[in-house]
């Protein structure tokens, strides 16, 4: 594995920080430690969890409610979550110490460069990109994190047969996934050519996602599966 620092890439994320509420706080102080994964850690999960599990990675979290969600309903499965902002990374931390999971690593920083130095190949069950920054601007469509540059790195970080699954609900960024996915090298669209993914019964309905269904606004699920090299 190369652990040497790679080149600076165009961020993705813009930081954002906000006052901490008393539950997150409380994160920080009860439970980050048990939870956070240091900088440097081979990102697998025989070294995060101790075992064999599949690993599924989710990249930008929010608040974490549904990764929280995900981790109780799989025990059978090992979840990393890489989040930049601290109300997030807080809330967390409490959420997951409130219900004493086992399966859940929290991560701080920028996810791109950390899978890119810390994460073997083939280590990854499945990746999820939920809700991502549309980035609705054209002279800012470079800081999008889905691209044929970034598809490339995260094949190699997936096992054979592992899913890059993503959701939004901006439906030209929806269609930019289609489009970049369809031309990535070594993915099979798991909805078939050109088709979107119904929402797989794992990723919980959000309430956010609710309130929109409810407004008439859609939400796109992409599910591209890593071929046999």
């Amino acid at each position: 594995m190369n652990l040497e620092q790679p080149l600076r890439r165009i961020q993705t994320f813009v930081r954002r920080s906000s006052p901490l509420t008393s539950s997150q706080r409380q994160g920080l102080d009860l439970y980050a430690g048990r939870f956070r994964t240091l900088p440097g850690t081979r990102l697998d999960s025989p070294t995060l969890f101790n075992n064999h599990n599949p690993l599924t990675v989710e990249i930008g979290f929010g608040m974490g409610q549904s990764l929280v969600a995900m981790a109780r309903a799989a025990p059978e499965r090992n979840f990393l979550g890489i989040e930049v902002h601290e109300p997030g990374l807080a809330q967390i931390f409490f959420d997951a110490g409130e219900r004493q999971l086992d399966n859940l690593k929290i991560l701080e920083g920028d996810a791109l460069d950390l899978l890119s130095t810390y994460a073997p190949q083939n280590s990854i069950d499945r990746l999820q990109l939920y809700f991502p920054d549309p980035w609705p601007k054209k002279r800012h469509h470079k800081r999008r994190l889905v691209s044929t540059e970034n598809a490339a790195l995260i094949h190699s970080k997936l096992c054979v047969g592992g899913v890059f699954h993503m959701a939004t609900d901006w439906e030209p960024y929806a269609q930019w996934m289609l489009d970049v996915m369809s031309t990535a090298a070594g993915y099979r669209n798991m909805a078939g050519e050109g088709q979107f993914h119904s929402r797989p019964d794992y990723r919980p309905l959000t309430k956010f996602e609710q309130r929109g269904l409810r407004d008439g606004h859609g939400i796109w699920d992409l599910l591209f599966a890593r071929t046999p090299d």
